[in-house]
């Protein structure tokens, strides 16, 4: 009986060292970049608080906490009710690429901050680059860049910048 005991003790402790090797990446945090001052009980926030409808209009402006919502573990805050609600229709259509890390960044296989002064829309999907000499390399060819791009952050899409 003790054998079986201590096989079923030792069943238990592989099983669970096993699930926190594989936790971290099928359960990676940061899939969304985002910066403190998050609201909606803590998510950090998406865009650098910026509004994501409104780089669809030509003039990126700051949201506001009056007009937010927590959405794929960020809160994203907007400018005005009628952002907030077309967000609400459509986060597909506004969510910036992949997580809001720079574009360039993922073609080298990181992770990097996007800044939403260095921003590009792009066949209606929103592009962030770390900075503007970062933007200039990847506008040199943005068809071939946004290819490699998708296709590397299928495969780091889950890992945490950290690891990368």
């Amino acid at each position: 009986m003790s054998s079986r005991l201590s096989m079923m003790k030792f069943a238990a402790a592989a099983g669970l060292a096993l699930s926190l090797l594989v936790a971290p990446s099928a359960f990676a945090l940061d899939e969304q970049n985002v910066s403190k001052g998050g609201t909606l009980a803590g998510p950090g926030l998406a865009v650098h608080g910026y509004d994501v409808v409104s780089f669809f209009g030509g003039q990126p402006v700051v949201g506001s906490d009056q007009f937010a919502i927590a959405h794929n573990g960020a809160a994203y805050r907007f400018a005005t009710q009628a952002n907030l609600d077309a967000f609400k229709a459509s986060p597909a259509k506004y969510e910036p690429a992949y997580g809001g890390y720079c574009a360039y960044g993922v073609v080298l296989g990181k992770k990097l901050d996007g800044d939403p002064r260095f921003s590009k829309i792009v066949d209606g999907k929103l592009f962030l680059n770390l900075n503007g000499d970062i933007q200039t390399k990847w506008a040199e060819d943005i068809a071939g860049n946004v290819k490699k791009a998708d296709d590397i952050w299928n495969k780091i899409q889950a890992t945490a910048a950290g690891k990368l």
